[in-house]
Order: C-alpha cells, then structure tokens, then sequence
C-alpha cells in the first residue's frame, strides 16, 4: 500500500494550492503535483498528492472520489508505481 493518490479529471482551473486546501480535509498533505503541460503550460486534467499516513490516503479517497471540483467529478486512487521502461 501507499500514501501516494492519482487523481483525476481535474478542472483545468485548479491548481496546486487549491487541490492542496481539498485534500487537506482528510489529513496532513505531504506534497502536491498537478502535471501540466510543457508546451501550453495548461493542466494535463491530472495530479498527484501525496498524504502523510497511508489511512490519510484512504480517508482522502472515501471522502473525495466522485466528489465535484468545479463542476468536474474528480477520480481519486491509490497511485499506482511508474511502470519500467
């Protein structure tokens, strides 16, 4: 298991500290990262944050999967480990 969430069809208005602010209501947040897009600079619509505790994370996906974000229902998940080239 892990403390590391995948979240996904994210509002392109969203950004770090917001998504932070959100997840923080289910515990302590360690890190947050929205992948953005080098060529326009916009939100690839996906992110990561990372909580303290691995029960911080499965509180953060009862309390936040399906959940609307600017008008977006928002897919929060166990992240799942970059696969080897």
């Amino acid at each position: 298991m892990t403390n590391k969430l995948f979240i996904g069809n994210l509002p392109f208005s969203v950004n770090n500290d917001s998504l932070k602010d959100l997840f923080q209501s289910a515990g302590e947040v360690e890190d947050v990262h929205i992948i953005m897009d080098n060529a326009t600079k916009r939100s690839k619509g996906y992110g990561f944050v990372t909580m303290l505790t691995e029960d911080e994370a499965q509180n953060a996906i009862k309390m936040l999967d399906g959940n609307e974000l600017d008008g977006r229902k928002i897919n929060v998940n166990i992240a799942r480990p970059k696969e080897a080239v």
